[in-house]
Formats: C-alpha cells, structure tokens, sequence
C-alpha cells in the first residue's frame, strides 16, 4: 500500500522511491513507495507536478496503491518529488471553502452528502435534517466569511487509514483531500446560488 504523506504533511518536494515503472499506452505507470501527490478522489482532483526528470499529468488511486501517470520512464530506487504549488493551493483552498459550506448548512439542519471541489464547478449537496431550517445564500456567505475572518486552525485525526479534518471547534469530516492550514488563506468564498430539486440542496459556490 502506498503511503499517504499529504495524510500527515503539507509538503510540495519531497524524496520518494520508486517501486516499479510500467508502460501504458503513450504514458508511464509508476507507484512509489510514498507519495505526496493527492490522487483524484473524494471530490478533489489529482496534483500534477514532477518525479525527478519526468512531468506527472495524472495520478489516480488503484486498490491499496496510488499510480503516477508519467511522460518519460523512471528507474526504480530514490527520486525527488515536487509538487505544481498553485495547482495544490487552488485545490486546497476549494476543498477547505467546501468544508464551511458544509458545516454552515449543518447549522441550519441540513446535511451534506457529495461534494464537488473543481475550479469553476464547486458544489456541495444537501439533505434535509428534522429540524431542517430555510437556507438562503446571505446566510451562508455570512456564516463562512465569520469563520474565515476569525482564521481558524486545521486539526486532523489519524484512526489507520482513515483520518477526519476539521477547523477550529467546528465538526470534522471524514476526509482524504488536503486543506489549508488555517482558514485565512482559503481567501474570499463566494456562494453562487442555491437550487433544489428531488429533495436534494445543491449550494454552488467558487473562490475569488
């Protein structure tokens, strides 16, 4: 099984061994023994970035292992890892923007069941709670530009393979994604509107 370091660290380089390097199609499958490199899953895309010499343009999780799409092959043993920063950061900062979201429609009695955090697409749906509340865009953008403002730090709890992330005393989810470190630097979230259909909320938002 791969490593999950962004389960734990924040890193953008890092030294990594290769495992194995496998032809497919007009790209290399590599698996590395730990990787800093966020997979697509759980809402959020995959990073890009580099193995040593060779550009990474795809990485995606396959059973217990996560597999680098790569341009040119790799030898096994030792290798640098490096991270596209502003990719990582603007995945980041959504994935966080999502979590608020999330948490402001639990306040209103609302509970959130998929979630979506790509650049221009960013969505979290909702069901409704017993005590379910009217929820408006204003009460929202409210409610996350209060949380924001007042900087809360990321916390996260490691149980084996799972871990839970969270801000401040805010409740945590069950996540796999990376987050900002404290919510200052998710910047300006903007609620784009809300729509309901089939007894599911969808809350459309995006970053300024």
């Amino acid at each position: 099984m791969t490593q999950r370091l962004f389960f734990t660290h924040d890193h953008l380089v890092a030294d990594v061994d290769v495992l194995e390097c496998t032809p497919h199609e007009q790209q290399f499958a590599v698996v590395l023994q730990s990787t800093i490199f966020h997979p697509q899953g759980g809402g959020q895309p995959f990073d890009t970035g580099w193995l040593g010499d060779s550009t990474v343009v795809k990485v995606v999780q396959e059973a217990g292992r996560i597999v680098h799409y790569v341009d040119r092959p790799l030898t096994p043993g030792p290798t640098q890892a490096r991270i596209d920063a502003q990719r990582r950061a603007l995945h980041t900062r959504l994935h966080s923007a999502g979590h608020l979201i999330g948490n402001a429609g639990e306040t209103l009695g609302w509970m959130p069941i998929k979630a979506h955090h790509w650049p221009g697409e960013g969505k979290i749906n909702f069901i409704r709670g017993e005590s379910a509340q009217v929820m408006e865009a204003e009460t929202l953008q409210d409610q996350v530009n209060q949380w924001i403002a007042a900087d809360l730090p990321r916390h996260m709890v490691l149980d084996g393979d799972s871990r839970e992330v969270g801000f401040g005393d805010l409740p945590p989810y069950a996540c796999g994604g990376t987050h900002v470190q404290a919510l200052a630097q998710v910047g300006q979230v903007t609620i784009l509107g809300l729509s309901e259909k089939k007894g599911t909320l969808s809350v459309r938002y995006s970053l300024d």
